[in-house]
């Protein structure tokens, strides 16, 4: 990856709706050769896909927590489970395996404590291998979904 290609990811993680046109214009390059670069990127697994970032309150989902989840290690099959069925609630948006205790990051977003209190207690601690469930509440975002940087 070169510095032309780096160019191109900033500019697709600032606006990922440009036109081919749009983008070569602004990494100055004409377009053939961008849009190679942009199938190559693709291609190479550098740009994973395109979607749009939409406001969870838009959907309802005015409350946030970061749950942390620390394993009792019983079966050797254990993390698999407990991934496989952390996957499958929709409520986590994302899980991260840690080293150390704990042993995973939870960030969970529901509509209300209502209802987290409803998730926590009928999907996340019946978690395949769950030992113990820390949680604390998200007050306010202060940088979110920054592009990469170049």
């Amino acid at each position: 990856m070169d510095a032309m290609d780096r160019k191109i990811l900033v500019e697709l993680q600032q606006d990922g709706r440009l036109t081919i046109t749009e983008l070569a214009a602004r990494v100055q390059l004409s377009v053939s050769p961008c849009h190679r670069r942009l199938r190559d990127l693709e291609a190479q697994g550098a740009i994973r896909g395109y979607r749009a970032v939409v406001d969870p309150g838009a959907l309802g989902l005015h409350f946030e927590a970061l749950v942390f989840a620390t394993l009792r290690w019983e079966a050797p099959d254990t993390v698999t489970a407990f991934e496989e069925a952390v996957s499958a609630i929709p409520h986590v948006l994302q899980a991260q395996r840690l080293f150390g205790e704990p042993d995973y990051l939870l960030r969970v977003a529901t509509a209300d404590l209502a209802a987290f209190q409803q998730l926590y207690d009928e999907r996340l601690a019946r978690l395949p291998g769950v030992q113990r469930l820390t949680s604390t509440l998200v007050m306010k975002h202060v940088v979110e979904d920054r592009p990469l940087p170049g």
